[in-house]
């Protein structure tokens, strides 16, 4: 699967952002959905997640979709099947986040097009742990 083709200088100028609403995130501590935005929260984010079966995880409120959250979004970190992006990111759009950042393995042109139009930054198909990682030694 190809990878969007953001520089390692956008990248880090999108983790420079701090309020990150995680779609898809879960209570499995052994699920990337749980360590990746569990890793993201220790490490100075401002986490709010998105999981309609759950009303608290990590000792966030949880919300069941991306439209009851009333504060200002910078990034919406998607942990979702690629064909359930879609939804996702029109849901998303009406918030007017800074980037739509879809974990590793997901990839929807179509979802990812309907973004851009709307003038939000897409990542794909990279791991915003692994990427601050690497971009932050």
């Amino acid at each position: 699967m190809e990878q969007d083709p953001s520089s390692d200088e956008q990248i880090r100028e999108i983790l420079s952002l701090n309020k990150v609403v995680v779609v898809g995130m879960s209570k499995n501590s052994s699920k990337a959905a749980h360590y990746v935005p569990k890793y993201l929260l220790e490490n100075g984010y401002n986490i709010t997640p998105v999981n309609p079966t759950t009303d608290e995880i990590l000792g966030k409120k949880c919300y069941s979709s991306i439209s009851e959250i009333d504060e200002d979004i910078d990034i919406v970190d998607v942990f979702r099947p690629s064909d359930q992006v879609l939804s996702v990111i029109q849901d998303a759009i009406k918030k007017k986040p800074k980037v739509i950042w879809l974990q590793e393995g997901i990839h929807n042109s179509e979802a990812e097009e309907l973004a851009k139009k709307a003038g939000i930054k897409v990542i794909f198909n990279r791991c915003m742990l692994a990427e601050h990682q690497r971009l932050s030694r």
